[in-house]
């Protein structure tokens, strides 16, 4: 049984997530040994991310619209797409994404899927972050540095890989990179959302929480 009960390929309100709060969590255990050292274990491999939408909610319409999307959902019943305000893109925020932006791997001639990730640091100790969720009209693909359009790709959404057709497929050391706009899926972590009208036309949700899932 997986953590959520289905996927709804949905975007929660955009109006409303542009003034969200909410960022990456990670979990790592902690020792202190006599010594006054550390030891330090990593228990989560991939982050994950909490956000709180309430926030964003200016208007009795935005209100409106984030009950509509709650009640389509069933609460956390079914997870669905977010667009982190923070960190969005294969690039930096001002910045619009380019087919250079992330390295996927290297071809060998045979392989013909790769994970599309978004790389934090440099080095081995790189951080690679899993995206499940691109925009699909703004992924780009390049091979050695050259630019592969469709039909010579596709994206499984299944599994979050960049898939190349037969006759496409990389040979023996070209650098596949990409870029990309992406979403995260997230679901609602609470039961119930507590609604106000504050003023002529405004409304407030004083919290909308929402915890990143993975597919």
């Amino acid at each position: 049984m997986t953590e959520f009960s289905s996927f709804h390929d949905e975007v929660f309100p955009l109006a409303v997530s542009f003034g969200a709060t909410g960022g990456p969590e990670r979990r790592n255990e902690i020792v202190s040994l006599t010594s006054g050292r550390e030891k330090r274990n990593l228990r989560f491999s991939q982050s994950r991310h909490h956000y709180d939408a309430g926030t964003g909610v200016k208007s009795l319409d935005d209100l409106h619209d984030v009950l509509a999307f709650f009640e389509a959902r069933r609460g956390s019943l079914h997870a669905f797409r977010f667009r982190d305000p923070f960190d969005m893109k294969s690039c930096r925020p001002s910045e619009v994404p380019g087919m250079l932006d992330q390295v996927l791997g290297a071809g060998d001639g045979l392989k013909a899927r790769f994970s599309l990730t978004k790389t934090y640091g440099s080095g081995a100790d790189a951080y690679k972050r899993l995206i499940v969720k691109p925009v699909a009209a703004s992924l780009r693909i390049a091979v050695a540095g050259v630019a592969r359009l469709a039909p010579a790709f596709s994206f499984d959404d299944g599994t979050g890989d960049v898939v190349f057709a037969a006759g496409s497929i990389p040979a023996m050391g070209a650098q596949v990179t990409a870029g990309f706009e992406f979403h995260v899926p997230v679901r609602f972590d609470a039961e119930r959302l507590s609604l106000r009208v504050t003023a002529f036309k405004a409304g407030q949700i004083p919290s909308i929480p929402l915890v990143e899932v993975r597919l």
